[in-house]
């Protein structure tokens, strides 16, 4: 199903490579020294074929070069994105990570004080309209509730 091409390397069925220069030289000489020894200069024998040679690939070698400059792009791109550069110079610096750390634990802080007093608010004003509203059983309760509530604040 092989079939070979103009460079000597079989192609596969999906029009692939199957020369690989790392795979070839994990495999043994089969060129004898006889063969190796009568090749003129400019006839490459089996050891010289290991070597990726440019002159023998040439459109490869540009397809090659056109996917590793898109997936680099990609890489560029993905990095900005997630703002390493930033990342970097804020974790190189000592002092630099310190005021963020504190400025980031001051907000969280602040934060967390602020929000809890707006809901512990809208929670006590919301049992105050119940209290109003005179139900027979979550009333009784929540006036129990807000009594405790106002003599815990008057004897502080």
């Amino acid at each position: 199903m092989s079939k070979p091409n103009s460079y000597g390397d079989d192609l596969t069925a999906n029009n692939k490579r199957t020369f690989h220069p790392l795979q070839a030289q994990d495999q043994p000489d089969e060129v004898s020294s006889k063969q190796a020894s009568s090749a003129p200069d400019h006839v490459k024998t089996h050891d010289q074929e290991r070597d990726f040679d440019v002159n023998e690939h040439p459109f490869e070698l540009r397809h090659e070069v056109k996917r590793l400059n898109k997936r680099l792009d990609q890489i560029a791109d993905t990095l900005e994105r997630a703002e390493f550069k930033d990342i970097l110079e804020n974790y190189s610096s000592t002092k630099r990570r310190i005021m963020s750390n504190l400025t980031a634990g001051i907000a969280r802080g602040l934060g967390l004080t602020l929000g809890t007093v707006v809901i512990l608010a809208l929670l006590a004003w919301l049992l105050s309209f119940l209290v109003q509203l005179n139900l027979p059983v979550i009333g009784d309760f929540i006036a129990e509730l807000l009594g405790y509530i106002k003599m815990s604040q008057g004897t502080k």
